[in-house]
């Protein structure tokens, strides 16, 4: 079973194709997982002991503990 820290974000993409990479932990950082979302579709990514960093490409708000943020 995978070790979890808790810590969510959820993405809402604003335009069509918009494409999610995680990225894992270790001493070489490589892509392990992508999703492709379209206009208004939503994602839950969390991050656990494999998933180090989430990579975003296109435009989406962005809701964490931290705030909520939007990509230009």
């Amino acid at each position: 079973m995978c070790e979890v820290n808790g810590e969510y974000v959820v993405i809402k993409a604003l335009e069509n194709g918009v494409t999610i990479i995680g990225l894992t932990r270790g001493k070489d950082t490589k892509f392990h997982h992508s999703e492709k979302l379209d206009k208004g579709e939503i994602m839950i990514a969390q991050f656990t002991e494999h998933t180090s960093a989430i990579k975003i490409r296109g435009r989406v708000e962005l809701l964490t503990r931290h705030g909520r943020m939007s990509s230009e």
